[in-house]
């Protein structure tokens, strides 16, 4: 309905995860003020470790969290790690030292810790599983050595990553809840924001499936703040970045 500003994509970042993979009855309240969570979203091009918090506090039986800090993991994405596995756990290692610093040491164990993998280890995946397999293993093996509660290391589907992706704008959105007058969690009650993401070779259409359609056999559901939503993603090939610079280019030298 309409364009999202770019900073508004970065700041979700991986919301979606913790959303769906932690919640506040899974990780004991030790001091009574804050919980820690941490994704490190494996991209293309690079790997950022977002930490997240939250409190006791629920909206209808899911958390309220929110983003506090991330830290870009210096080089390239996993999938550039493909001749040398050894190496994909070290590169890893000043963000985990960063967030060492930034989570009370006391609550180290209590805080769980994901890594979601995206498009390059999808395309290593189909291309070298046992390659994929291996790198995979080598970042278990590193992220196991961390002080966090490791809770483990996956190549997202398509369909799981722009479910997530879409879950993180409406959450930003405060499409889900809003905060009353009375600072006391309320539904919105507004709709859903349909999400469109661009990549190198397709574009993406995520939305959730109006009530009284059947709801595609590829979709996900999903179960937030006390309501189901079944959430099913369009793709386009052939109308990604690389296909709007051909045609632009041919429209320049035209």
């Amino acid at each position: 309905r309409e364009l999202l500003p770019p900073w508004l994509v970065i700041v979700a970042g991986l919301t979606g995860i913790v959303l769906l993979c932690v919640s506040t009855k899974d990780v004991p309240n030790v001091l009574g003020v804050f919980q820690y969570g941490i994704v490190l979203d494996a991209g293309p091009s690079r790997t950022i470790l977002f930490i997240y918090q939250w409190t006791t506090t629920k909206a209808t039986k899911t958390g309220v969290i929110r983003e506090c800090s991330s830290c870009p993991v210096q080089g390239l994405g996993l999938s550039n790690y493909s001749d040398s596995p050894q190496k994909v756990g070290k590169s890893l290692e000043q963000c985990l030292n960063w967030a060492q610093k930034e989570i009370p040491a006391e609550q180290h164990s209590q805080t769980p810790l994901y890594l979601g993998a995206t498009a390059s280890m999808r395309q290593l995946n189909l291309t070298n599983h046992t390659l994929a397999d291996s790198l995979l293993t080598a970042l278990t093996v590193a992220l196991k050595s961390s002080p966090f509660d490791f809770q483990g290391a996956q190549i997202l589907s398509s369909p799981d990553e722009e479910a997530f992706n879409w879950i993180a704008v409406n959450y930003v959105l405060e499409n889900f809840f809003k905060y009353d007058w009375r600072g006391q969690l309320v539904p919105s009650g507004k709709g859903m924001a349909g999400v469109l993401s661009v990549g190198r070779t397709s574009a993406r259409l995520t939305s959730k499936v109006e009530e009284g359609n059947q709801a595609p056999k590829e979709g996900v559901r999903l179960q937030l703040y006390g309501q189901t939503y079944n959430v099913y993603t369009h793709r386009c090939p052939c109308h990604g970045t690389d296909q709007l610079r051909s045609r632009l280019l041919s429209l320049l030298i035209q």
